[in-house]
């Protein structure tokens, strides 16, 4: 579960990392086939004549424009059926531009269009000024052609309990995620060999080559490291800048990765309860978080049998508080709800809560049809069951708050019918330098992730926020991290260093709406959640 979920990232997008809040206009198995990872064409080859860019400019961001792109659908085929990529760009207007920074919001599944006015906004005016920032949809996702979407309405309430305690939760649950592989198989058997993160790097080669640009630079977020990482092993020489923002572990792509995930999640759930009996003197569910976390299981079994509002059950809940493990600036309004339906029965604010962060929008089906794609194709996943319920039982005994509810996330990849790749090997000793962002408590991408990611990219430095639980932390209002990115991409040169997290929120109001300037609020509209 990623991004990033950028589709939902949870169901909007799960951050895969998984994994929006809003829709933003604008290894146990053998693997069959490896995935090439041969360079392929002449650095510089192309003419920035083939895109075509048009003005599509909104306020907030009146220098934005857009293009189109075509691709091979595959890459070993460069002749045959051609596919869409849907581009946005923020020109450079610097006198001497450092050429084109790509950016990625992760899931996989993520719309990145909508974040290139974002990080040329948040960007130091002169740093801006520099590049060209380009947002892209990848391969099957949002306005990129042809759109991937298996089955309209699989996240509707209220789905069956996540944690299966009896054989009839495990077979409905079987059921409905043997029904999405199967259902993804027939709309998309066409394409669901060629969706894969490999061949999402090649594109962005063929975007490098239709800019006329040498080198690219990249910006990526949660899945989009991964992404990031696999285009540097196939193209070190043109890298310009490489920035890897709450780094994927890529020695646990996928199965494995989602395992300690589970686990993290858990810690983070645990922070937060700890947070809320901080504030017992206004939510009023005990000082101890012992009690809290009591009291949080005793709603989920309350709401398993009766779901509030016909609509927020078991599963539901779990959905509604796992974005709190991406970005803490939501915990006051979960403590909202939470402290309104345990101690004052009112079940309103909690279904306003799972509305606003579980329910799944419409353009959530495809980012999650992608990520699934994605994800199932990218490595091996176990095809015996037994192997699953073994590990989720062991797993859910020391984490049980999404252990459950993640493995059924992911479960389609045991019904999966294409046949996967092999993960690549990132290492890469051909960077001139590359620089990462972890925080150290964050959920999604667990730390021990980036620190296997830059033991495998020759030149990283990683930049640490210390005591932050956040995931997608460069430019989202900590002034030490962004100083270290935008330093970074002034020169090129990078170092270890540790910045302080920024504070803890504080409690507030359910319905007090987050301005666009709010720390990290912007950023984490952008990225969402489960991948």
């Amino acid at each position: 579960m990623l991004d990033p979920l950028n589709t939902r990232g949870s169901m909007k997008h799960r951050a895969a990392v998984l994994l929006s809040i809003a829709t933003v206009a604008a290894a146990l198995a053998t693997p069959v086939t490896a995935a090439p990872l041969a360079p392929t064409g002449p650095a510089g080859s192309g003419s920035a004549a083939a895109l075509r860019w048009t003005g599509c400019a909104t306020t907030r961001y009146p220098s934005l424009q857009c293009a189109s792109l075509k691709v091979p659908l595959d890459h070993d085929n460069p002749g045959g059926r051609q596919i869409t990529l849907a581009l946005t760009r923020v020109p450079h207007t610097a006198a001497k531009s450092q050429g084109p920074l790509l950016v990625n919001p992760g899931g996989p599944g993520g719309s990145g269009r909508a974040l290139a006015g974002f990080v040329a906004s948040a960007l130091p005016k002169d740093v801006a000024a520099a590049y060209d920032v380009i947002g892209f949809d990848p391969r099957g996702v949002g306005k990129s052609e042809p759109v991937l979407d298996c089955a309209a309405g699989y996240f509707a309430p209220v789905r069956p309990d996540s944690v299966p305690t009896d054989g009839r939760a495990e077979r409905a649950n079987l059921d409905r995620v043997r029904s999405f592989a199967e259902s993804c198989q027939t709309k998309h058997a066409d394409v669901l060999p060629y969706i894969d993160t490999v061949s999402a790097a090649r594109d962005m080669e063929t975007l490098r080559t239709a800019l006329g640009a040498a080198k690219l630079s990249y910006l990526g977020y949660s899945y989009g490291t991964y992404l990031g990482a696999v285009y540097a092993k196939l193209h070190p020489d043109r890298v310009h800048r490489l920035v890897l923002d709450s780094v994927v572990d890529p020695g646990g792509v996928w199965y494995e990765d989602n395992l300690a995930q589970d686990r993290a999640f858990d810690a983070r759930h645990k922070a937060f309860l700890a947070w809320v009996a901080r504030y017992d003197e206004k939510y009023r569910l005990g000082g101890d978080p012992a009690e809290v976390e009591r009291r949080w299981y005793e709603m989920r079994e309350a709401l398993r049998d009766t779901p509030a509002g016909g609509k927020v059950g078991a599963a539901e809940l779990e959905d509604t508080f796992m974005p709190g493990g991406y970005y803490n600036g939501y915990w006051p309004g979960l403590a909202e709800a939470f402290s309104a339906y345990a101690v004052a029965k009112d079940e309103k604010p909690l279904v306003a809560a799972y509305e606003r962060f579980g329910a799944v929008e419409p353009a959530a089906g495809n980012g999650y049809s992608v990520y699934t794609a994605v994800q199932c194709r990218d490595s091996a996943w176990p095809k015996d069951w037994d192997t699953w319920r073994a590990d989720m039982w062991r797993t859910h005994a020391e984490a049980p708050f999404m252990t459950w509810n993640n493995a059924w996330y992911n479960a389609p990849c045991a019904f999966w019918k294409t046949d996967p790749l092999a993960a690549p090997d990132v290492t890469n000793t051909g960077l001139s330098s590359a620089l990462l962002f972890q925080a150290t408590e964050d959920a999604a991408t667990p730390f021990g992730g980036a620190l296997s990611m830059r033991d495998k990219l020759k030149g990283a430095a990683l930049v640490v926020e210390e005591g932050g639980g956040n995931h997608g932390i460069a430019l989202s209002g900590n002034k030490c991290l962004d100083e270290k990115l935008a330093a970074y991409l002034r020169t090129g040169k990078a170092a270890d260093a540790t910045c302080p997290a920024q504070p803890a929120p504080t409690p507030a109001s359910a319905t007090r709406a987050l301005p666009h300037s709010a720390g990290g609020a912007a950023l984490h509209g952008l990225l969402g959640y489960r991948g």
